[in-house]
């Protein structure tokens, strides 16, 4: 396998038993047997043709921010969007992002040129590719509001543009979540605005998450998708899991939909605990919380 990987990828890009501790937002989990830096689609082309071929397990990354990787480690191939993947350009009020590109950067080249429209991105920590196949949104936007195209690829390599009916969104998902399709670049159509105006929005919008979010410890952000009918964090405080800890990991206390890294918390410390507060509240409320967490690897 590294004989064909050579032929596609520079080696200094190969990372073998990369620790993915790295590339999470949680700031955990244990060595990918292998991670590859992706620059160019056609290496992605050529990498998810190969590993499909020889049934490889693989998985693409983006920024980590909604990742949990296992302790022992994912043994697999895990395709890094890098580089060029992570470029934004900005042509009138079109904006094209690499699927790779941060959400917070895209806003600002936005916020920037004078363009509305991104303004609740600005401090959701994910990448592009990652904010549409979920259909991120915060503060009443979400990314179905402004997404025109999605350019993928399939495991075979193929590329495919998908329109914004076609993408079916729908809360925190999509046509494509579960689907093997990998989103290569977002096309964004936008507004034109002031540009102070929108900077004054987006400063006005981090200030409520710096008050109400526990931005100061390491998170996926909101664990758990919120219930038809409900909020998570509501029914989390209500069993009475405000500030419960297994390990290192802990529900926070200035917001209990968020899990987070107190410093010395394992994966399978994390995990525990998700599980923990689904049952807690499962059994209070007969309501079951969905992860908005992806788990990867073994635990």
């Amino acid at each position: 396998m590294y004989d064909y990987m050579k032929t596609v990828i520079p080696k200094e890009r190969i990372l073998f038993h990369e620790p993915m501790s790295r590339y999470t937002t949680f700031r955990v989990g244990g060595e990918a047997e292998c991670l590859i830096m992706i620059h160019r689609e056609e290496e992605l082309a050529k990498m998810v043709r190969y590993l499909h071929q020889i049934e490889e397990e693989y998985f693409i990354l983006g920024n980590g921010s909604n990742l949990l990787v296992g302790d022992k480690g994912y043994r697999g191939v895990v395709l890094k969007l890098d580089g060029p993947m992570e470029e934004v350009q900005v042509e009138g009020t079109t904006v094209r992002a690499g699927a790779g590109a941060l959400l917070s950067r895209a806003a600002a080249s936005a916020r920037d040129q004078g363009l509305s429209g991104m303004e609740f991105a600005a401090g959701i920590p994910g990448s592009i590719g990652g904010a549409v196949v979920m259909n991120a949104g915060a503060y009443g936007g979400e990314m179905k509001q402004i997404v025109v195209s999605v350019r993928g690829m399939d495991q075979d390599g193929e590329i495919l543009t998908l329109d914004n009916d076609t993408m079916e969104f729908g809360y925190r998902s999509s046509a494509i979540r579960n689907r093997p399709i990998v989103v290569l670049e977002v096309t964004l159509q936008l507004a034109e605005g002031q540009k102070e105006e929108i900077g004054a929005r987006m400063e006005e919008l981090a200030g409520l998450r710096r008050s109400k979010q526990p931005l100061e410890y390491p998170s996926a952000g909101s664990t758990f998708k919120r219930p038809e009918g409900y909020f998570a964090g509501k029914l989390i405080m209500d069993a009475g899991m405000r500030g419960y800890r297994i390990g290192g990991a802990q529900v926070s206390e200035k917001h209990c939909g968020f899990i987070i890294n107190t410093g010395r918390a394992t994966a399978a410390d994390i995990r525990e605990l998700i599980e923990e507060v689904q049952e807690r509240v499962q059994a209070r409320f007969h309501v079951m919380l969905e992860p908005e967490v992806v788990f990867l690897g073994d635990f």
